[in-house]
């Protein structure tokens, strides 16, 4: 004689069975999802809000320059004044985390001045730069009026003057009949930098080409600056080996600039930015958890004379146990997915409000549903188990 296999739920069978709890007190349900749904949104927002902020923080950090580094000829042991060598600046661009590399050479003994009849005392402070072409893109700086020098324009008497220099020399507007006199000769005035936060030595400064400042100031050639930008993630190691880079011979003649101290600040802010949101998602989730909890031990207590029916009706420990698990899991999963819905729709607003990148973290809403599952699974494990050691007899004879 073949024994009966045991009794089992389909899928879709424990689907219905789930939901069929949910839909019978439809009020209670949706009041109880709505309890999870603001812990969560909560969660999420708070995610999204303070990673929008972070963005927002990072975009200004990483405009001050926080991947920029400098480096700038020493002082030798006996306090010469030291000076790098000419291939300074290619060697530098050769280290493999740099992104843009620039250079900046001063012209000593050049002064500038309006016109041949300005008092030669009367130098306004100003100092004449050679530069390169590449220099703007790697400082961030930007030109107001006129045009920056090309590979054209840096072999013939052409200047780009510093926000400062431009006003201390009157220029308003650059152009083919603007004239300045620089050294012993005319430069035509093509262009006008804007204010460069991060090099604010150019706003003072008259910049030239590199090639007519060789040829007609007595240019030396040596680089006195040279500006590098580099991956942030790589910029201590970058620093470490621009001394011995820049000057094999005399690393220790190389001044380095430290990396920006807001780099660490925004280290700093990212870490607290980090512990905050583990914090108060934590709290959510436990909020959210006690609310299935909670739904779920007075739905067993109002059901026992449903539980000892099915049970009569030849349903399982196993079936009860899973059902109300089930029904835990779909209340759960459907506070959870309007949680995660209502706090993007938060951070999206309040980002827009304040002029923010909406940063929503793909972890934050997949996190957000993963752990409302994981939370409503447990918090609704002992009223299944509950349920499920009710007896026939002792669930519908309960009043």
């Amino acid at each position: 004689m073949t024994r009966p296999s045991p009794s089992r739920l389909a899928p879709g069978d424990l689907l219905r069975a789930g939901s069929a709890g949910l839909q019978a007190r439809p009020a209670r349900a949706l009041l109880s999802a709505l309890g999870i749904a603001i812990g969560i949104a909560a969660m999420v927002a708070v995610v999204g809000i303070s990673s929008s902020s972070q963005e927002q923080l990072d975009q200004r950090l990483a405009a001050l320059g926080t991947n920029l580094l400098t480096v700038a000829p020493g002082h030798t042991i006996d306090g010469q004044r030291a000076s790098l060598p000419a291939e300074a600046e290619p060697m530098i661009g050769r280290i493999g985390p740099v992104t843009a590399v620039a250079a900046t050479g001063a012209v000593d003994g050049a002064h500038v001045y309006r016109s041949d009849r300005i008092p030669k005392a009367e130098t306004n402070g100003l100092v004449v730069l050679a530069a390169r072409l590449g220099l703007p893109r790697t400082v961030g700086a930007t030109v107001r009026a006129g045009t920056w020098l090309n590979a054209a324009t840096g072999r013939y008497p052409a200047a780009v003057l510093g926000a400062t220099a431009a006003d201390r020399l009157g220029v308003g507007r650059p152009g083919p009949q603007t004239e300045i006199l620089v050294g012993a000769g005319r430069f035509t005035v093509i262009g006008v930098l804007a204010p460069v936060a991060l090099a604010p030595e150019l706003d003072t400064a008259v910049l030239v080409g590199w090639d007519i400042a060789t040829g007609a100031l007595g240019f030396d050639g040596h680089a006195t600056t040279v500006y590098t930008r580099s991956e942030e993630s790589r910029v201590e190691a970058v620093r470490a080996v621009l001394a011995a880079t820049a000057n094999p011979r005399a690393p220790g003649t190389v001044a380095v600039s430290k990396p920006s101290d807001v780099l660490a600040a925004r280290r700093a802010a990212d870490e607290t930015l980090n512990a905050l949101l583990l914090g108060l998602g934590a709290v959510a989730l436990l909020v959210g958890g006690v609310g299935v909890a909670n739904t779920m031990v007075i739905s067993v207590l109002e059901r026992r004379s449903e539980i000892g029916l099915r049970r009569a009706l030849g349903a399982t420990r196993g079936h009860i146990r899973l059902q109300f698990l089930a029904e835990s899991l779909l209340l759960s999963a459907l506070g959870g997915c309007g949680g995660v819905l209502l706090g993007v729709a938060v951070t999206a607003g309040y980002a827009a409000y304040q002029r923010w990148p909406a940063v929503v973290p793909p972890w934050a809403t997949a996190g957000a549903v993963a752990a409302t599952l994981l939370v409503g699974g447990l918090a609704g494990l002992y009223p299944a188990l509950r349920a499920a050691r009710l007896s026939p007899t002792e669930a519908l004879a309960a009043p």
